[in-house]
């Protein structure tokens, strides 16, 4: 039997676990935790407290664990579901050895920011795990709608497309529908770049922009992800697949989507630090603008988009008068 461990413990962890145990596959789960008082609620509940509360855990097939240590030394897939912030910090007490024989699975969509690097590489450079040996899970699939089981579809991209495989036949159900991908880099590196650009149209949103703009805006912004996907990691890939458009689409538009709430609260007004205490969420495109800006700017890239939200976010420019200004760069 596979087992198969999880870490992190938010809503989108939380859709992860019954994605997986609804799955037909018989299988073991062991969900790393944060907090031991949220393990005592959700064996006496069955149900996380904080995140997609509704969503029933089936402890007959997970069991929940306190030490991260302990899910990777039971585990043979492990998958990775902070936010990119905090990764660093529950990996913190781990070894190069503790991931040897170990399938990696990266289920978060951020760039770490204290090193500025993607998970696949983070783990690469900090663990040695080799890009073949990691999975990037992508695709237009927000967990308050895995919740519901709601149709959805996730892509699985890695170097090596048999551990792609391996890691999807977990999650199939009849509301997960999978896609395969070798284009690891170009699905993790759109996944990072579809939160600033779901953050860009929160901002124009909150300013009062209307619907007409924003499709000129999402429009310009998968060009612009192309473009930059294509200068990092040359190779022949479709954009307009779901684990790239798709995802900016969700992402942009949804009433779910935790980056557009952000920055529609940027565009009325709110301060970086009062709209982030008042979301209970991270909003991954915060720290991904930052990292991406350095890449931008390494490799001489024109991006526009990606440098209103950046001026917005960090130079405190006025953000009325950057999207002014962005307004005549647009086509």
């Amino acid at each position: 039997m596979i087992h198969i461990g999880v870490i992190g413990s938010g809503s989108w962890a939380t859709a992860m676990i019954k994605m997986l145990t609804d799955n037909a596959i018989e299988k073991q789960i062991h969900w790393w935790v944060r907090k031991e008082e949220d393990i005592d609620y959700i064996k006496q509940y069955r149900h996380n407290p904080s995140y997609l509360s509704a969503v029933e855990i089936k402890l007959e097939k997970v069991q929940l664990v306190a030490e991260v240590k302990a899910v990777f030394a039971a585990s043979d897939i492990i998958i990775l579901n902070t936010p990119a912030a905090y990764l660093e910090d529950a990996l913190k007490d781990l070894t190069p050895e503790d991931f040897k024989g170990k399938l990696m699975v990266s289920a978060i969509k951020g760039i770490v920011p204290s090193i500025k690097l993607i998970v696949g590489e983070y783990l690469n450079r900090k663990f040695d795990v080799g890009l073949g040996d990691t999975v990037v899970i992508g695709g237009p699939c927000h967990a308050e709608e895995v919740s519901l089981e709601k149709l959805s579809y996730l892509t699985f991209a890695s170097k090596n497309t048999a551990n792609a495989a391996t890691v999807e036949q977990y999650f199939q159900s009849h509301y997960i529908k999978t896609v395969e991908s070798n284009d690891l880099l170009g699905v993790e590196y759109g996944a990072v770049l579809k939160n600033i650009y779901a953050l860009a149209g929160g901002i124009c949103h909150g300013l009062g922009y209307g619907d007409n703009f924003q499709a000129v805006l999402i429009s310009n912004a998968i060009r612009e992800m192309e473009y930059f996907v294509n200068a990092i990691d040359p190779q022949p890939r479709e954009i307009n697949k779901s684990a790239y458009l798709g995802d900016l689409l969700v992402t942009a538009y949804s009433q779910f989507s935790r980056n557009r709430t952000f920055g529609t609260m940027i565009g009325k007004g709110y301060s970086v630090k009062s709209a982030q205490l008042e979301m209970n969420m991270v909003a991954e495109g915060y720290f991904a603008s930052d990292c991406i800006q350095d890449i931008i700017l390494q490799h001489q890239l024109e991006m526009p988009i990606c440098n209103t939200v950046y001026n917005i976010l960090y130079k405190q420019e006025p953000a009325a008068s950057a999207v002014r200004k962005l307004t005549d760069k647009l086509t």
